[in-house]
């Protein structure tokens, strides 16, 4: 399948910023080479020149008036795909992690595989204390994901439309709430292997410190437990049906 079938005005890749001035032209430039589609960076209210270089590169610029955190800029960007009606949107990391090239390849299993999202995961990026929390996380969640930060996603049109919506806003991380929320929608969530690199500058949000680590963590572990009471509020409930 060629970059013109995959691309086109009905994909769009959607690339949340946050004083990634040094990486997100690259990054810009490598996806419209990798594939023929539109490119929006939602600039995070950055305190650089991220937004001038994303518009050198030749992306279209949305900047935030505050900062919303990573899963607010990348709600952002599919209320933008939702009204200018893209079927899919492609996310990725502006730190240079995540490589365009993979992007041909994912998109294809993504369609080939029917699924409402589909995340690229490498799992050799993961540590030994990574792999015990992911676990732990999928113990507690009952999401059967690899790696739940991965940002290299492809989101079809039913999960732009739920990611979109104003009970999304209320999500704290772009990962384990956001697949728990399509999952609870019935959406199909896949995986697909890829190639990563380690960031080149700045720091993850989620692990720059150990109290985000921290707070990350508690979130994750409220969001677990109050699944597992939705779903004996409803068993009981489907039990008490005659």
């Amino acid at each position: 399948m060629s970059n013109q079938q995959i691309g086109s005005r009905s994909c769009l890749a959607a690339i949340p910023a946050r004083n990634e001035q040094d990486t997100v032209g690259e990054v810009v430039r490598g996806v419209m080479d990798a594939l023929n589609c539109a490119v929006l960076v939602i600039n995070d209210a950055s305190t650089d020149d991220t937004a001038a270089a994303a518009a050198a590169a030749g992306a279209t610029v949305v900047t935030l008036p505050f900062q919303l955190g990573a899963w607010g800029a990348a709600q952002a960007g599919m209320r933008y795909a939702l009204r200018n009606h893209y079927e899919r949107v492609v996310t990725l990391d502006a730190d240079g992690q995540h490589h365009p090239d993979q992007l041909p390849q994912l998109l294809q299993a993504h369609m080939a595989g029917g699924a409402d999202v589909t995340i690229g995961t490498c799992p050799q990026r993961l540590s030994a204390a990574k792999r015990v929390a992911w676990a732990y996380f999928r113990l507690i969640t009952g999401l059967q994901v690899t790696d739940f930060t991965s940002g290299l996603r492809v989101y079809g049109h039913r999960a732009i439309r739920a990611l979109a919506s104003r009970e999304a806003s209320l999500i704290d991380y772009q990962d384990i709430g956001v697949l728990m929320l399509l999952r609870r929608k019935a959406l199909r969530i896949a995986e697909t292997p890829t190639i990563m690199s380690a960031r080149r500058s700045g720091a993850s949000r989620i692990f720059s410190s150990w109290f985000t680590v921290a707070r990350y963590m508690i979130a994750t572990t409220v969001l677990g437990i109050a699944r597992i009471g939705a779903r004996e509020r409803r068993t009981r409930s489907e039990a008490a049906t005659p």
